[in-house]
């Protein structure tokens, strides 16, 4: 069974903060609903017990006092708060009529709320109605509707009340207008700062726990650029660990590269000298069949080397000295130099727009002469070359007329050593021509593709930035 997905945020640090978010708003809300429980459980079982218990009180010691007399012991008893009514309940006043079944006989819709959303009232109809429950002695309880919040309580039950639905004819006038709701709003404003305060924490807590995972993050695409920077542990146990091994990692790499580039240096020069000697002795030697073929594989020895020592220059950052370049008159005195070899080499297309770039002219004539050796070795001639604008860049095509390579081999081809064709041995190919370009293509910011040719063949495109404030309208 397939759950939905969440549309949860990517980063890590939107996603703690919205689990802290989640957190703090499941556990207020129980909190206010435990609070509320206990409250209303309170209410009925405390508050309106005693509430009750002092209404019959209070009752009882008013029917000891003569009824001329009333008003002035209400009033002196609750040091000039309370008023006692002694005709009929004024117009606007509001009589909640629930009564335990036995004495209920109102009919009809409950009434409506009180008008002020903010008042005391709206607070105490609860409490007001479980009052009118608890009471079966003929005292009623009820709330004012006018403006000013007062609550009524009926003293001396009418005995014609059940019959005709009059209210009582004395009733306790007390005012609300000294009460508070039990949440003020400067109670909110407290709870929402709160609630602020407590996220910005949060923000604050997962930027520190999140930070060194980001930049860990831009390190490894700094070493997926060949450009890599350690970073300084910090944060978490954890994520200091991660950045330590990362470290650990970078001090790896550097020393396998280092090794590696003594080994790719240092061979091919300390070749060169039993090269030279074998060169000699094929020339003193009188047999012309074994002349011809140790020079085949002193050639093919030669041109691995070379080879060898072109993908270690390549591959050292250090070694490129970038300068303008106009790339549009390079492109013709390469292309010339290829047909004047006597090469199938051909420019199909030229940019009519001068384009300029920051670039090695050593290394991009190694990146092209690789580039038409690999087409002229593996696949077949014509060789065309074109060259565009696009979007800033510079991009260079070279098309051939073989077989080409299939999508599923081709990052495989661009792999150092990698040997796609078994016979590439005999022509003195170890595999680093498509290594030694994607490196020099890489060194320059650029990118490196190897698409299907229009001729069915093989096509390696190359996209190279051009240089700031070069760059226009395409027109070819």
């Amino acid at each position: 069974m397939k759950f939905p997905r969440l549309p949860l945020p990517r980063s890590l640090w939107a996603r703690m903060l919205l689990l802290t978010l989640g957190v703090i708003l499941l556990v207020q809300g129980a909190t206010v609903a435990t609070l509320s429980y206990h409250r209303q459980k309170f209410t009925r079982e405390v508050a309106v017990e005693l509430t009750a218990t002092t209404l019959g009180t209070l009752r009882a010691a008013l029917s000891q006092v003569p009824a001329a007399e009333r008003a002035d012991f209400v009033h002196q008893a609750s040091n000039g708060e309370w008023r006692l009514w002694t005709r009929s309940l004024p117009a606007g006043t509001r009589m909640d009529r629930r009564r335990p079944p036995r004495h209920d006989h109102a009919r009809g819709a409950p009434p409506p709320p009180p008008p002020f959303a903010n008042d005391i009232r709206r607070n105490l109809r609860d409490f007001v109605e479980a009052l009118n429950e608890r009471l079966d002695d003929g005292t009623r309880v009820g709330l004012s509707r006018g403006p000013e919040p007062n609550l009524f309580v009926s003293l001396m039950p009418d005995p014609g009340d059940s019959e005709t639905g009059r209210p009582p004819s004395e009733w306790l006038v007390i005012p609300l207008d000294r009460l508070s709701p039990p949440v003020s709003t400067p109670v909110i404003a407290f709870w929402a700062a709160g609630m602020g305060l407590l996220l910005l924490l949060a923000a604050a807590f997962s930027w520190h726990i999140t930070r060194p995972l980001t930049r860990l993050a831009k390190a490894a695409d700094q070493l997926a650029l060949g450009q890599p920077q350690r970073v300084v542990p910090s944060g978490p146990t954890e994520t200091r660990i991660l950045g330590e091994r990362f470290n650990a990692m970078l001090d790896a790499l550097a020393e396998s590269s280092a090794v590696r580039q003594t080994l790719l240096a240092g061979l091919p020069h300390d070749l060169k000298g039993p090269l030279s000697r074998m060169w000699l002795r094929i020339e003193m030697s009188s047999d012309p069949t074994f002349q011809e073929g140790m020079r085949k594989d002193v050639q093919d020895m030669q041109r691995m080397i070379d080879q060898f020592i072109g993908f270690v220059r390549g591959s050292d950052p250090g070694a490129y000295q970038l300068a303008p370049l106009a790339l549009n008159d390079w492109l013709e005195e390469q292309v010339s130099s290829w047909e004047t070899a006597g090469c199938d080499v051909r420019l199909r297309q030229q940019c009519r727009r001068p384009l300029e770039l920051m670039a090695d002219a050593h290394a991009l004539s190694r990146l092209l002469d690789n580039l038409v050796t690999n087409a002229l070795n593996h696949g077949a001639p014509p060789v065309e070359i074109s060259l565009a604008e696009d979007d800033g860049h510079a991009v260079l095509t070279v098309d051939d007329h073989g077989g080409g390579i299939s999508r599923e081999r081709r990052a495989e081809a661009l792999r150092p050593f990698s040997r796609l064709d078994d016979a590439r041995t005999l022509t003195g190919s170890v595999g680093l021509g498509l290594a030694l370009a994607g490196a020099i293509v890489k060194a320059h910011q650029g990118t490196l593709a190897l698409q299907d040719a229009p001729s069915g063949g093989l096509r390696v495109e190359v996209r190279l930035p051009l240089r700031a404030g070069a760059a226009g309208p395409d027109a070819v």
